[in-house]
């Protein structure tokens, strides 16, 4: 009862121009009406979630919905929604983002259509120098370097940290777990180090959640103490490092310092390993590159160690061997 009552508040959140809900027609006929979009916006976010979408997709369906009736575009008519689209001067990825997004509402509202089809465009993350990391973590305000530190040592991203509880934390062992994992990932268990828990010990518990603010708030103090701190150490490549480059970093450096890739998958909570592939195109080991083996059974890790190779890491029945090339 009780997640459905927080499930609730945060439909309503989505839709604070709506203060009270009458009964109404299908959400169809009220959309064609258009004569109070508030109360339409809000019968599509319920069904939404009663089609067991998650809040963040919920949020972004009507956001893209606002944004294209503040332009002008009739949402109910997805041949001008297509052309919309494909005017705007977005990149591909942004754009399929919004076909999706769309493709949701015509679901609800059963409206058939012909998505048009954007390719994704993948490129290499912007990685930057472990010391322009520790110069932005250690020139930033307290509270938004608790949170740098944490997104560097966990590789999570923005929304799944400011979903974290003081109760995910245990302080004995020294882990945190995502248990509100975000785009379909898996939940997981990472550690923090000391340095991390003695930050966290410091800050002031004035609620359940670690880092009681929103996402527009904490985002926009971040650009704002990036800026200054670019202007002031006069490194410009700063202003690059967004929250999500750190999942970036935490994941190179995790797959450089373990040569595991499985591993990395893991600590991302990636359900697909194509999508953690991309973290072995970013380092050049040159001198200390390794040679990786995997054992499944006892004879297999004997005659590795036999070969010079040694045992560096587990996962699940997989037993992980390297050496030296």
């Amino acid at each position: 009862m009780k997640s459905n009552n927080r499930g609730t508040r945060q439909v309503g959140a989505v839709l604070t121009e709506a203060k009270n809900l009458t009964k109404v027609e299908p959400l169809k006929s009220r959309l064609a009406g258009a004569t109070k979009h508030s109360d339409a916006k809000i019968e599509l976010a319920k069904q939404l979630k009663r089609d067991g979408k998650s809040i963040h997709t919920i949020k972004g369906c009507v956001r893209y919905l606002d944004f294209m009736e503040r332009k002008g575009v009739n949402i109910l008519n997805p041949e001008q929604v297509k052309a919309f689209i494909a005017e705007q001067k977005w990149q591909n990825h942004s754009k399929a983002t919004a076909v999706a997004y769309y493709g949701i509402f015509l679901k609800a509202m059963h409206i058939q259509w012909t998505p048009p089809r954007y390719r994704y465009e993948r490129k290499i993350p912007f990685i930057p120098l472990e010391k322009e990391i520790n110069d932005l973590i250690a020139g930033c305000g307290r509270k938004m370097s608790v949170f740098l530190q944490l997104l560097l040592e966990t590789g999570a991203r923005v929304g799944e940290a400011l979903k974290l509880r003081w109760q995910d934390f245990d302080f004995e062992k020294s882990t945190v777990a995502i248990n509100d994992p975000e785009k379909g990932s898996l939940p997981r268990m990472l550690a923090m180090s000391p340095t991390l828990k003695a930050m966290l010990n410091a800050s002031p518990r004035k609620s359940n959640r670690v880092f009681n603010v929103t996402m527009n708030t904490m985002q926009s103090n971040f650009r704002r103490q990036r800026t200054r701190l670019a202007i002031k150490l006069k490194n410009p490549r700063l202003k690059q490092i967004t929250f999500h480059t750190f999942r970036h970093f935490f994941a190179t450096m995790l797959y450089a310092k373990t040569l595991n890739i499985l591993r990395v998958q893991q600590a991302l909570g990636h359900k697909n390993i194509n999508n953690t592939m991309i973290y072995t195109q970013l380092i050049d080991f040159k001198a200390d590159e390794y040679e990786v083996q995997v054992a499944e059974t006892v004879k297999e890790a004997k005659k590795l160690g036999e070969a010079g190779f040694e045992h560096y890491d587990t996962i699940e029945d997989y037993h992980l061997y390297r050496r030296r090339k």
